[in-house]
């Protein structure tokens, strides 16, 4: 037996899947605007002049960016040590990996030219109608109803959803279907999704979310509720492997608009394939669903005052 600290300790190496480990590249960017209070003034025009333009740095000569900074050339070697570079060549391969994240998120906010002040208004609401509209359009209603009656006969169904849009639709997809009489739950932790579908039997059901249909933890919990012989349903991108894993698939794409800092508007399309999705199954229950609708509205009325058409459960 040997203590935490003894040389048998294993050293890093491929993962238990034999991965090779993700080599880290730090973020320079980030070091640069961090770094940019402790640098020296002429220092920090070279900063200026690479964080104005990052794609013109990383395609510029030494003597062009000292120019462009009104430096001299071993100012701007300086500047790439005061970082924790060791050169400029070696700055210059980290800044070019910050482009291939994308160039999109280092632009500037577009100007105001809407009447109300606020350039992004237009943005969000005609990227949410577009959303729907593109659900309306991409959306199986044959895949729909196959999807409808696996909720309805299942003996349980789970929900899997992960990262910060796709756990909420998770939460959202139970919220919509436990109202129905319906006996469900919802998993936004990679090992939970692994331990639930182990649990799972034939008659149970998976429904699995993902906006881009590559999540590896999603894809694998749901391999493994199919090798119980549980049911899948996927609400993904089309074409992809979470859709191609699952028995039945309500797709959609999106493009997204070129604003960075806008909410992504393709939750707008996974929100409407959700609702389609629990009315469905609600008209395939249809008796029993109006009944448990009937007593959390029953309940939920005599608790507090309010009227009838009010959101169930507000």
């Amino acid at each position: 037996m040997t203590d935490a600290g003894s040389q048998d300790e294993p050293v890093p190496g491929p993962d238990t899947e034999g991965r090779d480990p993700v080599r880290r590249i730090p973020d320079i960017i980030s070091l640069v605007k961090d770094s940019y209070s402790e640098l020296r003034p002429a220092e920090r025009r070279v900063a200026d002049v690479v964080l104005d333009d990052v794609k013109y740095a990383v395609d510029a000569s030494n003597a062009a960016l000292a120019q462009r900074a009104g430096v001299s050339e071993p100012t701007v070697t300086r500047f790439c040590r005061a970082i924790g570079c060791e050169g400029v060549r070696d700055f210059k391969l980290k800044l070019a990996q910050s482009l291939v994240v994308g160039a999109l998120y280092l632009a500037k906010s577009p100007s105001v030219s809407n009447d109300n002040g606020m350039p992004f208004w237009n943005a969000v609401f005609g990227e949410a109608r577009r959303a729907l509209q593109e659900a309306e359009r991409q959306l199986d209603p044959a895949q729909l109803q196959k999807a409808a009656e696996l909720i309805a006969k299942a003996r349980q169904v789970t929900v899997f959803g992960l990262g910060g849009s796709s756990s909420a639709l998770a939460q959202e997809t139970q919220y919509r279907l436990f109202r129905y009489g319906i006996t469900v739950s919802a998993q936004c932790d990679p090992y939970l999704m692994r331990m639930t579908a182990s649990t799972l039997k034939p008659g149970d059901l998976v429904i699995a979310i993902s906006a881009t249909g590559r999540t590896r933890e999603v894809i694998e919990a749901v391999e493994l509720a199919k090798h119980y012989r549980a049911n899948a349903i996927a609400v993904t991108a089309p074409d992809t492997e979470l859709a191609r894993t699952c028995d039945v698939r309500l797709t959609v794409a999106v493009p997204e608009y070129p604003d960075t800092l806008k909410p992504t508007a393709s939750r707008f399309a996974f929100l409407a394939a959700i609702d389609l999705l629990a009315v469905a199954s609600a008209y395939k229950l249809d008796g029993s669903a109006r009944e448990t609708v009937r007593r959390i509205k029953y309940n939920a009325q005599i608790h507090r005052t309010g009227k009838e058409m009010e959101p169930l459960g507000d």
